[in-house]
Order: structure tokens, then C-alpha cells, then sequence
């Protein structure tokens, strides 16, 4: 049989719809959560039959699975076999309990995400992200791998001492890891004598982190891997509530989803859908999962779905790189604006080292922009006069900017805790 993913888009659709029926009396079987929202809003599951049905069901959000997080699970305890945390990006982490049919859906999704990439039988993957601390995706990555038959060196995170060691021993063919880290390789093995350009690594993954701009060409942190580090790169897109990962193909064109896992919808500032091609919040309804399933999720993540067919030859819809996170929208002195946008232009000055983001309500309810920065080395100019510029000139405003020891930023970017690097802190 051909893979969904390479069928029509009218057979992807109707595919669609007839997983949305069964996802339906799942939830209003097992789900204490749902069967009261079903209940309370007079949602009769029988008349959401096609996918633009799903409007008439509200939304759920994480205040939502902070607050009522045990209604959401479907079976018995004795059935959980494995228990996650979200890594709090936006608030609270809320727990996950994944049964064993869970756990072989996850190892699924890995696989096609991984063949998506060009990984098979033969291949060698160095993980180099933690599989412990109660981490979904370093355990979906291995359970993928394995089930896509390839081979997975688990090192962890960091450690760049211990990676090159791994590499030099094993000689793995590509890597997973957050794309920034990459540049703390480089420069470790530039510091260390070790000709990294002629390794065994042909391919790394990245995970947790952008590398291209929305019109799909390298983002700067992209081309400064690929300048220094001739190697295919695949960028990813996935979260725990998802269960689901959206992975580039060779041809790099946007995040293809896999329709037997995932409903995607895109919705604009009034809650409704927005035309394909056009930016808006990424809403997910899970497919197949037994443990707690989730039903119109906001995901607080903005981006596009490309329906055109991508020249890999799948017509399963795609997304567009991130633009932002919803939440972290900035309002500075009228101009609408994402932190990425303040990222591009520090990431672009040579004179950076390293940078935090915060964002502050002032008194009079406006947002104040405040960007700590740590230098490389004291340029013989007006630093400060210099960035605000930088950012008038594409940003069309400008934050507040403090000069810091990069050794102080640089702990505030990776607190002991943290599964990723922190580089905006919301204090509104």
C-alpha cells in the first residue's frame, strides 16, 4: 500500500476525517476531560464528520492541562507505563502518561521522521540529548532509531570533550542535537586541533531550534554551521503535547506531518482558521494516542501549512519554520514583533558573544524590551549606540541594551535545569 503521505490531498483529507471519528468516541468513551466539555458545550461527536467540523469544538490550552491534567488520562494507572514532563517553556510542566501502545506510536513517528531525513538501515545517529529526566523526545528519538533498524549512540547533552571522543571512536554518520550547540563543537574542535571537516559526520539533525527563515533559506545560525561545516542539515519541529514531529525532507521546503498521527489547523488572531500560506497558531488534534489524547490543542506556536506538493513527491501538507511563540508576541512602542527578530540581529553582530531577552510590563501596561548582552571583545565604538541602530534599522525600534560579563549571560542561558539554551525571559 502507498504511504499516506504520497497520496492525494483529497485521500490524505478523507484518511483524515475517517482517524477523527475514532479519535471522537475515544474521547468520549475514556476521557473525563472531554466527556464533561462535550457535555457542557452540547457537542454531539456524530455531527463533527469532516475536518472543518472541528471549529465547532472548543479549544483546549495548557492552562488547561495544568489545571485539570489527571481527567485528561484515558486508561487505568496500572496501564501507564512511562511518565513525562513538558520542559515549562511557557509556565508550569505538565505530566504525560504513555502507555505501552503510546510509546510504539512514538517509535512510529520517529521512524518516518528519520526516514523523512534520509536515515535507514546502515546508518549511525550520535544523540546528543538527554533520554533521562523525564524527557519525551530523547526517548522517542531512540525508540525511532531503533525501530527504523539504524544505529543510535545515546552521549547525552553537552560535553564537547566526550562528543568528539565518541565520534573519533565509533564514527557515527550524522547527529541530533540542539543546532547552537553545533557552533560550541566547532569551536572546540577548532581549539583542540581536531579536523572536524574531515570526520565521519555527513548529516546532523536539529532539534529545539530554528535554521531557516520563512522563506526557507538558511537562518544566520544555519549558514554559520554551514560555512564552517559543510554537512546536510535537517531542521524539526515537535513538542510533547503533539506526540508528533514535523521533519524536513532532503529538499528542506518546510516540516512534512505524518496525516495518520496528527490533525493540524492554523488559526488567525479571531480563532478561525486562516487560509493556507498564511501565518497563524498552530492547533493540533492527536491521532492514535491511548494515554491522554488531546483534542483542538493550542500549541501557542505560529507558523504556515504548505499544501502544494513538495518535490520530494509527498503531498502531506507541511510547516513553515517557526515564526514565534504566540505568547511571546512583543509590543514595543507600536511595532508588533517576536523575539527571533531580536535574535537575528544580535546573532548577526560579530561583536556578540551571547544575549538573554527580557520582556517587562512598564506602568503604563506597555511593553519595555531589555537586552543584556555579552561581548566577544570591546569593539573600539559605542556598543550600546551601535545595536540600538541595528535594531532601528530592521526593526524599525529599538530595546533598551546593558552591557554584561558574557560569563553572567552565559548562566543565565543554561541554568542547571534547563533542557534548552534560555535566551528570552518573560517577566510580564
Amino acid at each position: 500500500m502507498v504511504d499516506i503521505e504520497y497520496q492525494s490531498p483529497e485521500a490524505i483529507k478523507a484518511f483524515q476525517e475517517e482517524k477523527l471519528q475514532v479519535a471522537l468516541k475515544y474521547l468520549q468513551e475514556h476521557s473525563p476531560y472531554y466527556q464533561r466539555m462535550f457535555a457542557r458545550c452540547g457537542i454531539d461527536i456524530k455531527e463533527i464528520k469532516k475536518l472543518e467540523d472541528l471549529t465547532k469544538i472548543p479549544f483546549t490550552e495548557k492552562k488547561d492541562l495544568q489545571l485539570y491534567n489527571q481527567d485528561f488520562l484515558c486508561v487505568p494507572k496500572d496501564k501507564v507505563i512511562d511518565y513525562i514532563t513538558t520542559s515549562g517553556t511557557m509556565g508550569d510542566p505538565v505530566t504525560f502518561c504513555c502507555t505501552d501502545a503510546d510509546l510504539e506510536r512514538l517509535a512510529y513517528n520517529e521512524q518516518k521522521s528519520f526516514a523523512c531525513a534520509g536515515l535507514g538501515p546502515g546508518n549511525v545517529l550520535q544523540l546528543m540529548t538527554t533520554i533521562d529526566k523525564r524527557f519525551m523526545a530523547g526517548l522517542a528519538y531512540f525508540l525511532g532509531i531503533r525501530k527504523l533498524g539504524a544505529g543510535i549512540i545515546r552521549v547525552g547533552n553537552g560535553i564537547p570533550e566526550l562528543q568528539w571522543d565518541t565520534i573519533q571512536r565509533i564514527k557515527p554518520d550524522s547527529i541530533m542535537c540542539v543546532p547552537s550547540f553545533i557552533l560550541r563543537l566547532i569551536q572546540y574542535a577548532e581549539e583542540h586541533g581536531i579536523d572536524y571537516r574531515a570526520s565521519s559526520i555527513k548529516k546532523i539533525i536539529g532539534i529545539g531550534e530554528g535554521m531557516r527563515n520563512q522563506d526557507f533559506s538558511l537562518n544566520l545560525l544555519g549558514r554559520k554551521i554551514k560555512e564552517k561545516w559543510d554537512v546536510e542539515l535537517y531542521a524539526t519541529y515537535s513538542s510533547t503535547e503533539m506526540g508528533a514531529t514535523f521533519s524536513e525532507c532532503e529538499y528542506g521546503l518546510g516540516g512534512h506531518v505524518h496525516p495518520e498521527l496528527i490533525i493540524v489547523e492554523i488559526i488567525g488572531e479571531d480563532d478561525k482558521p486562516v487560509p493556507d500560506g498564511q501565518v497563524g497558531e498552530v492547533v493540533i488534534t492527536s491521532l492514535g494516542v491511548e494515554g491522554m489524547p488531546l483534542l483542538r490543542f493550542r500549541t501557542g506556536d505560529m507558523a504556515a501549512k504548505i499544501t502544494e506538493q513538495c518535490k520530494c513527491g509527498r503531498w502531506s501538507y507541511r510547516l513553515t519554520p517557526l515564526v514565534g511563540r504566540k505568547n511571546n508576541m512583543i509590543k514595543l512602542k507600536g511595532t508588533t514583533l517576536y523575539p527571533p527578530a531580536i535574535n537575528d540581529v544580535l546573532d548577526n553582530s560579530d561583536f556578540v558573544e551571547n544575549y538573554v531577552v527580557y520582556v517587562r510590563q512598564s506602568e503604563a501596561g506597555t511593553d519595555d524590551v531589555m537586552v543584556k548582552v555579552g561581548l566577544k571583545y570591546q569593539p573600539d565604538f559605542d556598543v550600546i549606540k551601535e545595536l540600538k541602530d541595528r535594531f532601528r534599522s530592521r526593526l524599525r525600534v529599538a530595546p533598551a541594551v546593558e552591557i554584561a560579563p558574557k560569563e553572567e549571560v552565559a548562566k543565565i542561558n543554561y541554568p542547571a535545569k534547563s533542557r534548552k539554551p534560555v535566551k528570552f525571559i518573560d517577566l510580564r
